[in-house]
């Protein structure tokens, strides 16, 4: 059932117009037209990414997981080619106080069974001690290997919130790619969702119809109080997965002093 275009409604100012389905279609259509381009641009992007030169590493160099001390080579699992999120960390802090947009990047990249399908291990890196680690990764319920980088150079250490690329050729290994920022974006599926929706991802810098509800700022979903508002105050609380079932919200961040 489709509205009628001049039926008076209820919805909010700076609404789109209402039209009727053959309009609508003409416009969706036009659009179409520009999303195509976009992703054919993007394939050419990841084309160019392909052929970007490559960086040799030490695979002997040993990073810290849930069996100790293992060298760098074993996070390929056999495989050729490596994925790695590094994700931040706050030495110090207790769970509810780890990196906000880290963790919304680790919850949604649990199921990785689709990347090792496709011959692609996937790990998970960060510069805090294992003691630290372990303990928050169990409590979590991540699935993912998990390894202390600490004091570790580029490319294995260094600068976390990113992810880095990899490839094997016997016991040699090379670094492929690297992006961070909102090149992190791929692995959280929920912001291309969200852009598809009529509000899009909420964010105060989207640009929106005139009179369409406001955005709550960029990284929403790092922080909020308990109406939903954005705050780094004390009665803030952390990502969305922390109200998932058995587990209570907290209330602070916890990490007062801690240092990252």
């Amino acid at each position: 059932m489709t509205t009628t275009p001049n039926r008076p409604t209820t919805l909010l100012p700076g609404r789109p117009p209402v039209v009727d389905q053959a309009t609508w279609q003409a416009a969706r259509d036009e659009l179409l037209v520009r999303e195509k381009a976009h992703t054919r641009a993007g394939d050419a992007l990841a084309a160019e990414r392909r052929r970007l030169p490559m960086v040799e590493l030490d695979p002997t160099v040993e990073v810290v997981g849930a069996d100790g001390p293992v060298p760098f080579l074993d996070l390929f699992q056999g495989r050729d080619e490596l994925l790695v999120y590094k994700h931040m960390w706050h030495d110090g802090a207790p769970h509810q106080g780890q990196c906000e947009g880290c963790t919304v990047s680790a919850w949604q990249l649990q199921d990785t069974a689709y990347l090792r399908a496709r011959g692609v291990s996937f790990a998970v890196v960060t510069t805090g001690v294992w003691d630290e680690v372990a303990p928050y990764v169990e409590f979590m319920g991540y699935p993912q290997p998990w390894y202390s980088v600490r004091d570790l150079p580029e490319p294995v250490g260094g600068d976390m919130g990113a992810y880095a690329c990899f490839l094997r050729d016997g016991d040699r290994a090379f670094l492929t790619y690297a992006t961070t920022g909102r090149g992190v974006e791929p692995g959280s599926a929920s912001f291309a969702l969200l852009d598809m929706t009529p509000y899009g991802r909420g964010e105060s810098w989207e640009e929106n119809p005139a009179g369409w509800p406001a955005g709550q700022g960029a990284c929403w979903y790092w922080r909020t109080d308990v109406d939903g508002n954005g705050t780094w105050g004390p009665t803030g609380r952390p990502t969305p997965q922390w109200t998932r079932p058995g587990v209570t919200p907290e209330t602070t961040l916890g990490r007062h002093g801690a240092h990252h």
